[in-house]
């Protein structure tokens, strides 16, 4: 199992648990609840910031990896090159 998708999973559950706790804060909005709704909110918006970081992980890893899997280019000409004085 590669890393990246360890975050993209991770991202995914953090995502379905903002979920669970924006509809919770919602069922607590409307009955008048506001510190239950206020408590839901608030573990939804880190379940939020969780999945924004393993989601933002996993696509700077599978960026890496395509740019390890590309052929190696050439910056210069090898016969340009400067020799170090010793």
């Amino acid at each position: 199992m590669s890393k990246s998708w360890e975050h993209y999973y991770h991202a995914s559950r953090h995502h379905e648990r903002a979920a669970y706790h924006y509809k919770e804060a919602a069922k607590y909005d409307e009955t008048d609840e506001q510190e239950e709704a206020a408590y839901h909110a608030d573990l939804a918006q880190g379940h939020s910031q969780h999945a924004t970081h393993h989601g933002a992980r996993a696509a700077k890893l599978s960026a890496h990896a395509q740019r390890l899997r590309r052929p190696a280019v050439l910056v210069s000409k090898p016969g340009n090159r400067k020799k170090r004085a010793a």
